[in-house]
């Protein structure tokens, strides 16, 4: 991993964007619509990121925890998720 993405946390985007009705959380990252516009503004500190990130662990369990880890780790390592990994190729006939 190089030194510049070690230092900047990776947007816990996962790209499964869909908002439980009863909670206000996203399904795939479980941020709210406020926390999402936070992270997308420049002036956001890395200081606020990795504690929000630490925040939405603790939001999560079961399925969506590990589906979450999974899928977070593999866009830290490759730069896309596993589901945009998936939804990019092609099915075989």
């Amino acid at each position: 991993m190089n030194s510049t993405k070690s230092k900047n946390t990776s947007n816990p985007c996962i790209s499964i964007c869909k908002t439980d009705p009863i909670t206000g959380f996203c399904y795939g990252c479980a941020r709210t619509n406020e926390e999402k516009k936070i992270w997308k503004e420049k002036s956001t500190t890395e200081k606020w990121k990795k504690e929000n990130l630490n925040i939405l662990i603790k939001r999560m369990s079961g399925w969506q925890l590990e589906t979450f880890k999974e899928s977070y780790k593999h866009k830290i390592d490759f730069g896309v998720s596993i589901y945009q990994r998936d939804s990019n190729k092609k099915p075989q006939n």
